[in-house]
């Protein structure tokens, strides 16, 4: 069975994308993901939306499910991998506790596919009339009446608990169990009522990224507002870019703006803590590329966000021939970044350490497309709401190494959270 594939001209319709979401929405499992209009070598699509699952790949064993729907399949895969789903065994950590609901992975392949790029949007469909989908999207609202939220969310852990938790693993450095570990912590609130599309609007509306996604399974809502890309295949060709290393912004003065953006790239300890990310990813890719052909295309570069500055690194590779979708995914997850090195001890001390699951944080939302070339986020800089049990959290984290000093790790964190809280309360 083949899609139904058409173009329309959107000219005309300036608040397209809002429409394509609340179409999207109407249905219990979709995903958007959306540029917001960043320039990259490595972009080509601004806008990727799907919606209503027609086959859904889940559970133990999924992995390998992938890699046989593609033999006999030329089609879309949306879905998501959480921290915790272990590749290597393909099974779910039995402890694994987290209110928010997703399932530990989760692909579906989409009734309808929508592309937009430039003044066009490619409707892909199994059903009969494309027209009709067009017709129902632009007669959508284009925007809701602006919801005000007043949300306040509690910490999992107290600020002295995280100072004690640091000096705490700043010990396991000292004692070479570790070189770099990603510790994070949970915000929370219970008995919330929000409008996830509305929650989602206003956050990426105030912090637009390049990998931000609004990502529906059910009652479980992911609102991401990432500047992060995990992992994408473009043909034969593999890449990575992990973020480490952040500063504050100063929007209101352009040159003590471009002050933190140096002292950021000049910063020892974020190098530091940068490197061996990049290092990690190497060793990853080179599991599953051609000998001599990883490499560091950009090492400590400097982009800037509307909150942040952040340093990321860019690494590629050249895959070896066959190589199937569970393989890369077994070398490279979860993600350095959000874990550290070396990678196995630093995961054992985070399920020691941390208070929570992660579940969908940290973990990996994206596509396949008929061509088996895919895109995945990491899931940071975002919120997570249940709408079931009213359960709404955020995550943030930092990398600590030798250099770190707890407190400044603290801020660090709070940094992050700055675009969660501004919207949560408004």
């Amino acid at each position: 069975m083949n899609r139904n594939i058409s173009c329309y001209s959107i000219t005309g319709f300036p608040n397209i994308k809002q429409q394509i979401l609340n179409w999207v929405n109407q249905f219990s499992i979709c995903c958007f993901l959306d540029n917001h209009q960043y320039n990259s070598p490595n972009q080509n699509i601004e806008c990727l939306a799907a919606a209503k699952s027609i086959f859904t790949i889940s559970g133990d064993n999924a992995l390998n499910a992938i890699n046989t729907f593609y033999q006999t399949h030329t089609d879309w895969l949306f879905g998501h991998i959480n921290y915790e789903y272990n590749p290597t065994t393909q099974s779910t950590n039995k402890s694994f506790n987290n209110q928010i609901g997703f399932d530990q992975i989760n692909f579906f392949q989409p009734e309808t596919v929508l592309r937009l790029n430039g003044d066009s949007l490619f409707i892909e469909t199994f059903l009969q009339s494309n027209d009709s989908i067009f017709k129902e999207i632009t007669n959508t609202h284009e925007i809701e009446n602006e919801e005000k939220f007043n949300v306040k969310t509690n910490p999992s852990i107290s600020k002295e608990q995280y100072v004690l938790t640091i000096k705490q693993l700043l010990k396991h450095i000292q004692r070479g169990d570790c070189y770099e570990i990603n510790f994070c912590q949970e915000f929370f609130a219970e008995n919330t009522i929000i409008n996830p599309i509305q929650l989602y609007t206003a956050l990426t509306t105030l912090s637009p990224n390049p990998f931000a996604c609004y990502y529906k399974q059910l009652d479980a809502h992911l609102l991401c507002a990432s500047p992060e890309r995990y992992l994408q295949r473009n043909g034969n060709q593999i890449i990575s870019q992990p973020i480490k290393g952040t500063a504050k912004r100063n929007t209101k003065d352009p040159l003590l703006d471009k002050a933190l953006k140096d002292q950021l790239y000049n910063s020892s300890k974020e190098r530091s803590e940068n490197v061996m990310v990049v290092d990690l990813v190497r060793n990853d890719l080179s599991k599953i590329c051609k000998e001599g052909t990883v490499e560091v295309e950009e090492l400590f570069g400097i982009y800037t966000f509307p909150q942040v500055h952040q340093m990321i690194s860019t690494i590629k590779g050249i895959l070896k021939d066959d190589t199937l979708f569970s393989e890369i995914i077994k070398a490279s997850f979860p993600m350095g970044s959000m874990t550290g090195a070396p990678k196995k001890r630093v995961m054992e001390l985070i399920q020691q350490y941390e208070t929570a699951s992660r579940g969908i944080y940290s973990g990996a939302v994206g596509y396949i497309n008929p061509q088996q070339d895919f895109d995945f986020n990491v899931v940071i800089r975002s919120l997570l709401y249940n709408s079931s049990n009213k359960y709404l959290s955020y995550w943030v984290g930092s990398g600590i190494t030798g250099y770190s000093n707890p407190e400044e790790e603290y801020e660090e964190c709070i940094l992050k959270a700055a675009a969660m809280n501004t919207v949560l309360q408004n």
